[in-house]
């Protein structure tokens, strides 16, 4: 029989999110070492998220927004604006900094922010790969539509669909939208297989779970039902056979790793976010606050 697995309720930037994973009920689902839902949340004009620059080692972050826009930037130098639909796949790898923000436009209205955000754990040979950054527009992404239920495959391979992010071990992360008495198969017989459920009522062996509930298939729950119209992601995939050490934003094999990506953070060793379109402020802002300090753009990085 399916497992529920109950999430907590965090603060991040000002935004409430309900994180699934980890827990010791389950460290990880197929790859998925974190799991959260952001929102919904409502802002008023002025307000939105604010997630300031932070590292991460050994993970690849994946975002998928349902409602709103968020500003991505990193110290690739990469700044862009994800919507609905589109997925950001963040390679952190050796080391990457990024922050999560509004762009002026969005944060100028009330507006509603509401998605997911995962970690998926790097295999132990990848954990150290050069970092690096995907965009995917959402018509890039391949999708089915039968018999009432449309799905999306967002990462990895499932019903015979494959997505262009590159991955490092078998998984699969698709987004399906049902009507009321459709179903659809289980993306895999052999791989882990995890359901969260966005909004209507999915059935897993004649037992209903509605909005919020993320579910743990068992092997022989083998097709999902839906009493009503609903959305849903399945996530999962090859289950690993060593599960990593997690410490604040940092994913590893080995503890001391870990222990070495803090000191390194403290110490300032991470490569930072350049600044962008901030240079002259900073500059003049360094200057008045320290009248004898020469200024130089070129060696201003920004910590905000």
């Amino acid at each position: 029989m399916a497992i529920q697995l109950n999430g907590k309720a965090h603060d991040i930037g000002g935004l409430s999110v309900n994180r699934v994973l980890p827990q010791r009920a389950k460290r990880m689902v197929g790859p998925f070492i974190f799991f959260d839902q952001m929102g919904p949340g409502n802002f008023s004009a002025g307000d939105g998220i604010d997630v300031r620059p932070h590292p991460h080692i050994g993970l690849a972050t994946l975002t998928y927004l349902f409602e709103g826009n968020l500003l991505h930037r990193d110290s690739l130098g990469n700044q862009l604006e994800i919507q609905p639909g589109d997925v950001n796949w963040m390679v952190a790898g050796s080391g990457i900094v990024h922050s999560e923000r509004e762009s002026f436009e969005t944060k100028a209205q009330s507006h509603t922010i509401h998605g997911l955000q995962c970690w998926v754990a790097l295999p132990e040979e990848n954990a150290e790969v050069e970092p690096s950054f995907s965009h995917i527009n959402r018509f890039d992404l391949p999708t089915r539509q039968l018999e009432g239920v449309m799905a999306r495959v967002i990462i990895g391979s499932a019903y015979g669909l494959h997505s262009p992010v590159p991955i490092f071990s078998p998984m699969f992360y698709v987004d399906v939208m049902a009507k009321a008495g459709g179903h659809i198969e289980r993306p895999d017989q052999t791989q882990e297989v995890g359901v969260y459920v966005i909004y209507g009522e999915v059935v897993v062996s004649n037992k209903s779970y509605s909005a919020g509930a993320f579910v743990l298939l068992e092997d022989d729950d083998a097709q999902l039902h839906f009493n009503e119209n609903s959305r849903v992601v399945l996530l999962g995939g090859e289950a690993f056979k060593k599960v990593p050490y997690i410490d604040w934003n940092f994913v590893s094999f080995i503890k001391s790793r870990i222990e070495q990506a803090k000191q390194d953070w403290r110490e300032g060793r991470f490569d930072m976010i350049p600044v962008i379109n901030w240079s002259i402020f900073l500059c003049l802002r360094v200057t008045k606050v320290h009248p004898n300090r020469k200024c130089s753009l070129l060696s201003i990085n920004s910590r905000n």
